[in-house]
């Protein structure tokens, strides 16, 4: 009733000559503000704090006026090689997205064409249990590894003790990488596997039917069918797994805590070293924070454009 009487009073404006006002013209305003209000205050105002204070030597526990401004001093510090874990940091964190997204597409992309291709009477359980590592939160899903992974009373080397009497320290300096990538692909693979699947499942049956009169195979179908009509799907779960590894925390911090030394301190992990940690150095933790910040935002830039390069 409300917005009939404000159409007809703007049709009686209009009429009139007058123009309306900035809110007449964007009604919605009134519906989004509560929202934007709180993306405001949950991640603007947080964000412009960690920049304010990337630039000066602030650390826990100080009153604000006791901070001084350094200028780009953390950030010079961070390139210099004055924080020698940094770049260790910056490496394994980009090495850690790049093999943790490349398994889990390529696994994710197999297993959606197993499900697409094959048709048993228990398929709805099968995407069931694929189902289950995503509704288990990271930190749970590391903690019950961790427990798996137990050098001595853990599951996993008990059943290689078993068949092949071989013990493995899988939480080692050596071995916790990869048990880390290890954890991370079995949560994450069923999330692409589930949104390829459902992109098969979409796609149009007249492509299919003329390339297989035209004589073509199956790894041509797939290379000039399947995948270009997969474009964005493949883009979008390269995109969200991409940014998803990069800035990876709590499977980690659950499991190995960044350690054993720094052999799994990813740039998240680094930064709550330096604000926690270490005397609460939180102007550097700031300036790490915000150089994770610039490394995804690069890299998100780089793989959008790449998308819509593909569109044109």
């Amino acid at each position: 009733m409300a917005d009939e009487v404000e159409l007809r009073e703007s049709m009686r404006g209009f009429f009139r000559g007058e123009k309306p006002g900035f809110f007449q013209q964007n009604q919605h305003l009134k519906y989004i503000a509560p929202a934007m209000a709180v993306m405001v205050l949950l991640s603007v105002v947080p964000t412009l704090f960690t920049i304010i204070i990337a630039f000066t030597n602030y650390r826990l526990g100080w009153e604000f006026d006791r901070a001084r401004i350094v200028w780009f001093g953390n950030f010079h510090r961070l390139f210099s090689g004055g924080d020698p874990d940094f770049w260790h940091s910056v490496w394994i964190s980009v090495l850690f997205m790049v093999l943790a997204t490349a398994i889990e597409l390529a696994l994710g992309f197999f297993i959606a064409s197993l499900l697409n291709s094959t048709e048993f009477p228990l398929k709805p359980v099968v995407i069931g249990i694929l189902i289950i590592p995503l509704a288990m939160t990271p930190s749970i899903a590391a903690q019950m590894w961790k427990l798996m992974l137990n050098a001595e009373y853990g599951i996993v080397n008990y059943l290689l003790q078993s068949l092949f009497d071989l013990k493995i320290i899988w939480l080692s300096k050596d071995l916790a990488f990869w048990s880390v990538l290890l954890v991370d692909v079995w949560q994450f693979t069923p999330f692409v596997a589930l949104i390829i699947y459902a992109g098969l499942r979409s796609l149009p049956s007249e492509p299919y039917e003329s390339a297989a009169i035209d004589g073509a195979s199956r790894l041509q179908l797939l290379r000039y069918v399947t995948l270009p009509m997969l474009r964005k799907l493949v883009y979008l779960c390269l995109l969200m797994r991409a940014i998803d590894s990069l800035k990876l925390f709590d499977t980690a911090f659950v499991l190995t805590q960044g350690g054993p030394g720094n052999a799994t301190e990813f740039l998240s992990l680094h930064v709550f070293r330096l604000a926690n940690a270490q005397n609460g150095l939180i102007g550097r933790a700031a300036a790490v924070a915000l150089v994770l910040l610039v490394i995804v935002g690069v890299i998100s830039q780089i793989l959008i454009k790449q998308q819509r390069k593909g569109e044109c």
